[in-house]
């Protein structure tokens, strides 16, 4: 083998060496962000859970609060409906007289 052959041959090896470092070393961290893409995936998953479990309280809490504002309000009709009664029956006793 020439002299040119054996300094071609080692900076082909060189650059082999550094391509094979190169390679393991985007391995590892391609192997690094799958990792933390499941670790996100799953916070995520857990997130809508929770998400899911806030609206069905926030739902239940608003037909509770409908339900409570319901009674307030059909109790506020009756007051109104007992005045309106009395002012007709005060009307009454006046064309009475």
């Amino acid at each position: 083998m020439t002299e040119r052959e054996t300094v071609l041959l080692r900076e082909f090896k060189g650059k082999l060496d550094k391509l094979i470092d190169l390679q393991l070393k985007i391995k590892s961290e391609n192997s690094s962000l799958k990792e933390a893409l499941l670790e996100k995936e799953e916070c995520i998953r857990k997130l809508h859970m929770q998400n899911e479990e806030l609206e069905q309280k926030y739902e239940l809490l608003k037909m509770a609060g409908s339900i409570v504002g319901a009674d307030h309000d059909a109790h506020e009709a009756k007051i109104k409906i007992n005045r309106i009664i009395r002012e007709i029956d005060q009307c009454i006793a006046m064309l009475n007289r």
